[in-house]
């Protein structure tokens, strides 16, 4: 007990200690900046200013990056708005129309020497161009009620020519209709060829690249290449 008496006393004067010193230290400082007030108040304000400068233009900075973030976010937006339609307005296209923007999405997602047949009798190559890495892309367009579905008579047709006929590297069927019957699905797989119902060709126009919707549907990668002549 009386040792603790003594830690206790010992810290209370060296608290006391410490307090006044840091009194004296701190009269010393006032009488010095009195003394050599002349000296320390140009300096005093340039540090505030440099200070007040400094925040300044960090705030105009970050405003302005802000800024310019938003009209790059801003413009992209508009620029999507521009390229892509809804579904809605998809449906409202004629045949010939549908086909010419199935070709525009092509080329949107980088392909090249797009063509649009525009024509009956056309052996189902409605679209025909070239993908980024050179493989030849068909397409098959079918301008379908969106409740519809396609059948597997229509598939048929498709994959007696897409190849046979055109020499498809990428067979793609994309349609407006709802889906593809169960038959037209199976043959789409087996054959190789990439269909695109209703629900895929929507993410197309929202912006999907094609890319990523080929191996979406069934083994309808279209990934072999023809062997070069």
């Amino acid at each position: 007990m009386a040792a603790r008496r003594r830690r206790r006393r010992l810290k209370k004067r060296t608290r006391r200690q410490l307090q006044g010193w840091g009194a004296v230290a701190a009269v010393i400082a006032v009488v010095w900046v009195a003394g050599h007030w002349s000296v320390v108040w140009p300096v005093l304000v340039a540090v505030l200013v440099a200070a007040a400068v400094g925040g300044a233009g960090w705030a105009l900075w970050r405003a302005h990056r802000l800024a310019v973030g938003q009209d790059r976010a801003w413009r992209a937006q508009e620029e999507a708005r521009a390229r892509e339609l809804s579904m809605a307005q998809v449906d409202a296209l004629s045949w010939q129309g549908f086909e010419t923007y199935v070709a525009e999405l092509c080329r949107r997602d980088g392909c090249t020497k797009v063509v649009v047949s525009g024509r009956s009798g056309d052996l189902g190559a409605d679209v025909v161009g070239y993908l980024a890495d050179g493989r030849k892309l068909v397409i098959q367009c079918k301008k379908y009620a969106p409740h519809r579905s396609v059948s597997s008579q229509d598939m048929q047709k498709f994959v007696g020519t897409a190849r046979p006929e055109h020499g498809a590297d990428v067979a793609l069927f994309v349609t407006t209709g709802r889906t593809f019957t169960r038959d037209a699905l199976g043959l789409a797989v087996r054959q190789d060829i990439v269909a695109l119902h209703r629900d895929l060709l929507g993410s197309w126009v929202k912006g999907a690249h094609l890319e990523s919707l080929i191996p979406l549907n069934g083994s309808g990668g279209g990934t072999r290449r023809r062997p070069s002549a």
